[in-house]
């Protein structure tokens, strides 16, 4: 029982570990929920847990691993992941002072997320580094203690649900901060704008130096 406990906390921790830090993803979903609200925010952040489900697959298969093998490949990714934030950071900054109080359910967040996702290099680093506790929990230690194997399961299961409670109060305490104050809104898009626009140029350097 206590085994099955840690498992599945350690999977909700390494959910957390890649749903929570500031970076594109929540650039996305910070100004999907105050331009458009709640399900609009939630929607983008079900589209990057997507991607990782994804991302999962690829890994079981291995497939994930052949980016690193290849600079090209790589470089390629980043340039077009760099393409994708600049074209999403110009969006949002021609959304800024246009928001909706009306929750928006047209899937466009969780497409931009989705696609965002997918082309996002750190996201595959990250599943190349932490995310392969996932594939070999046995591999995940701390103080000592060992998560054993048999509990893969659980621990994938902890992974999602972590993100999923992250993508429920992340938009949800946006939208509570935010209330109906259109100046909030109009300072989230800019920075959302910002993050998305340092984040590409910051890829397509990285793409050049490949």
């Amino acid at each position: 029982m206590l085994d099955a406990a840690v498992s599945l906390v350690a999977g909700v921790v390494l959910g957390l570990s890649l749903a929570a830090p500031p970076g594109p993803m929540n650039a996305v979903i910070a100004e999907e929920s105050v331009a458009r609200g709640w399900t609009s925010g939630f929607a983008a952040g079900l589209g990057a847990m997507t991607a990782d489900a994804v991302f999962l697959g690829l890994a079981l298969v291995g497939v994930v691993a052949v980016v690193q093998e290849y600079p090209t490949l790589e470089a390629g990714l980043f340039a077009v992941g760099g393409l994708l934030m600049l074209y999403y950071a110009y969006g949002a900054a021609q959304d800024a002072g246009s928001f909706s109080e009306a929750e928006a359910a047209d899937g466009r967040g969780f497409r931009k997320a989705f696609a965002l996702a997918l082309a996002n290099p750190y996201q595959i680093t990250w599943w190349l580094t932490a995310g392969v506790g996932l594939l070999d929990p046995g591999r995940i230690s701390a103080f000592g203690y060992s998560l054993p194997a048999s509990n893969g399961a659980l621990t994938v299961a902890g992974f999602f649900g972590g993100i999923l409670v992250w993508i429920t109060v992340f938009p949800a305490s946006l939208r509570a901060a935010g209330g109906r104050v259109d100046a909030f809104g109009t300072a989230v898009a800019y920075a959302s704008a910002a993050v998305l626009a340092l984040f590409g140029l910051a890829f397509l350097g990285t793409a050049a130096g490949l």
